[in-house]
């Protein structure tokens, strides 16, 4: 390669490394796999080795990828929290060894190693004083990280006190369990959310969440792989540290092999390699490491790594594969998923014989046909997916796969909605939605039945007590009562607020309904306009499209529901039943908000945001979440964040609670 060629390729190479470190470390969300990022990695490292008039300090190669999250207090790591020089093959290690072995003898040193799992989750600091924890950080970029005290502290396998009184900061790998992370994922795929690439991004995210509620819905777990630093103990040994740390009540990495010499490190490497599908959690490598601590101190460092451990990559197994069938499940949320049958083949220890195909756009990008020859691999070494079409053995009998505009469980209409990669089921009574579509109904914001939830909802199904939303308001008091020990006084409370439920107003229902796009918001507004559920049901796409806030694609989606078949049935239902399909004229004619705009932030001390914003919309008003010059008020609570900064930027009034309330008496 000409000089000029290989210093753009360089700069090609470093450009494209950070745009994928940034998707990697700081929105935890890949675009490549971690394979395809180490073969540019080692690219560009050799490409900087044969051309030194090209390197720079910034190269990635030089220095630990990630930042610090806005949001987030920055951490100094006293020690810092460095990377580790990957290898991918045997004799880069022995390589390694040689390099390590002529220090270990001119200094008299006999070398030993300490063979470990390269867990694949994020890296943290945790310091203890006396014993006691005090903080935690995220590697960030090796020399800052983030403060995530609040977030570790959910962590229930982290202590909170020691059971030595000592002063020590230990690094760790936060990850996620293979079961629990497929768990996880099926959630996910539920709850029509973006499904985490892998375990590792999974817990990524999880912990660098600025709100610790949420990391505490997520199975964090953690493995302390390290002493950063302690008072009052010295070791010479690395495999005695470990020891150590167990004995203070850490959780401690599993996987570590004591070797006396290579052969036994490469045994070591052989044995993990055999062993990780066995493991509970994900793997990227195995380290080798240096056991004895002074020669660590010896060999030394670089900017970026240790020159006392390398992590060896294992190559992702792929297998070959034929697709014998595509078939479509549909999810409780309604999205249609096409799923490859495969001809079973054992892939990394485990035997595949079924992978999701995501969508009709990764179907067609992949060129996916009933019959082909596919290369299939363990993404993450758990979710299997195909890699790639073996076009070469097509026989001209393979069949293409569209996926039905019908739903295959309900026969409803099946939609892809523009800018979406889903199709979807729209169907209101359809089988497979029922128990959301129900948990949904229920709910607070929709016809709010105080003690239907999840749990009793699921109860009803499992004994056939319901079989559709409309079955809510024909339950007898004694099937209700059936569903627990001593269940009169919960039956009697559960008939009475499925009762009550029946004068709800109008936009309660059609909140209820479950109309792709249609929240409270735009609930109310259309029990506003319309009136009664009938009205609403025959409006025009064009009446409706023009309302503000609703809009074509909106309209749309009202148009197709009301449409089905399924949803004429469910609405003559719920009137059979009793069910107001009116709006409720409220006698307060005081429009003294009309046309304001109001933005909520911070914690109000005598309100709940849901009753403010119901004030606020009584009176003529409306509620946006975002600051903008069209807001008219900011209502400051305690703690309030950005939008109050935003406000005073753009010179919007800023309101406080007792302002309000001084606005909306009488």
């Amino acid at each position: 390669m000409e000089k000029n060629q290989a210093k753009q390729r360089i700069e090609y190479l470093r450009k494209t490394l950070e745009y994928h470190a940034k998707k990697y470390y700081d929105e935890d969300k890949p675009e490549i796999s971690d394979f395809e990022y180490d073969m540019l990695m080692v690219e560009l490292r050799n490409l900087e080795k044969e051309y030194p008039e090209f390197m720079s300090k910034e190269s990635l190669t030089q220095k630990v990828g990630g930042h610090v999250k806005e949001g987030f207090k920055k951490v100094e790591h006293e020690v810092p929290l460095q990377s580790l020089q990957d290898v991918f093959d045997l004799n880069e290690v022995k390589e390694f060894d040689t390099r390590v072995r002529k220090v270990a003898e001119e200094n008299g040193i006999e070398l030993k190693y300490v063979v470990e799992t390269k867990i694949d989750g994020l890296s943290a600091a945790i310091e203890y004083k006396n014993g006691i924890l005090m903080q935690g950080a995220t590697r960030g970029n090796g020399l800052v990280g983030e403060d995530v005290t609040e977030n570790l502290t959910t962590i229930k396998t982290i202590p909170k006190t020691l059971k030595d009184k000592i002063d020590i900061t230990v690094r760790g790998e936060v990850f996620i369990s293979k079961e629990d992370f497929e768990e996880l994922n099926r959630t996910r795929e539920e709850n029509e959310e973006e499904l985490f690439a892998n375990s590792r991004n999974a817990a990524a995210g999880s912990l660098r969440q600025l709100d610790s509620n949420i990391t505490k819905t997520r199975p964090l777990d953690i493995y302390i792989f390290n002493v950063q630093k302690i008072e009052g103990k010295e070791f010479n040994s690395h495999f005695e540290e470990l020891n150590y740390l167990e004995s203070l009540g850490f959780n401690v990495n599993p996987v570590r092999i004591y070797c006396k010499n290579i052969e036994e490190v490469f045994k070591a490497i052989e044995k993990i390699g055999k062993d990780r599908e066995s493991l509970t959690f994900g793997i990227d490598g195995a380290v080798v490491k240096v056991d004895d601590l002074n020669l660590r101190k010896i060999l030394g460092t670089t900017s970026k790594v240790p020159k006392w451990a390398v992590a060896y990559k294992y190559p992702p197994e792929t297998k070959e594969t034929i697709v014998k069938d595509i078939i479509c499940n549909v999810g409780r949320t309604g999205v249609i998923t096409p799923m490859a049958i495969l001809e079973p083949v054992k892939v990394a220890g485990s035997t595949i014989s079924k992978t999701t195909l995501h969508n009709e756009d990764f179907i067609k990008e992949k060129d996916i046909k009933i019959g082909d020859t596919v290369v299939i691999q363990k993404a993450g070494d758990v979710i299997p997916e195909v890699v790639k079409v073996v076009k070469e053995k097509r026989t001209g009998k393979e069949i293409n796969f569209e996926i039905p505009r019908i739903c295959p469980v309900c026969g409803a209409t099946a939609v892809r909605e523009e800018g979406e990669a889903a199709v979807r089921c729209t169907g209101v009574e359809c089988p497979a939605k029922l128990y959301r579509n129900l948990v949904h109904f229920v709910s607070r914001e929709a016809m709010n039945i105080d003690g239907l939830g999840e749990n009793i909802i699921g109860q009803l199904l499992d004994n056939n007590l319901i079989e559709n939303i409309a079955d809510i308001y024909t339950l007898k008091f004694e099937d209700v009562a059936s569903l627990k020990k001593n269940g009169k006084k919960f039956a009697q409370n559960l008939i009475d607020s499925i009762n009550e439920s029946k004068q709800n107003d109008l936009y309660r229902l059609i909140t209820a309904l479950g109309i792709r796009h249609v929240g409270v918001k735009a609930a109310k507004t259309l029990a506003r306009r319309y009136k009664n559920i009938d009205n609403l049901a025959n409006a025009s796409f064009e009446s409706l499209s023009m309302i503000e806030d609703i809009g074509e694609v909106v309209a749309n989606s009202i148009k197709e529901f009301f449409m089905e078949e399924q949803t004429k049935d469910l609405i003559k239902r719920l009137k059979d039943s009793g069910v107001n399909t009116a709006i409720i004229e409220d006698e307060n004619s005081d429009n003294r908000f009309d046309g304001k705009i109001f933005v909520l932030t911070g914690t109000l001390e005598k309100y709940t945001r849901e009753e403010a914003s119901n004030i606020i919309e009584k009176f003529g008003g409306k509620t946006s979440s975002s600051v903008s010059k069209k807001t008219d008020y900011v209502l400051a609570g305690e703690e309030a964040g950005s939008k109050l900064t935003k406000a005073e930027s753009l010179g919007v009034k800023i309101i406080s609670e007792q302002e309000f309330e001084e606005m909306i008496k009488n």
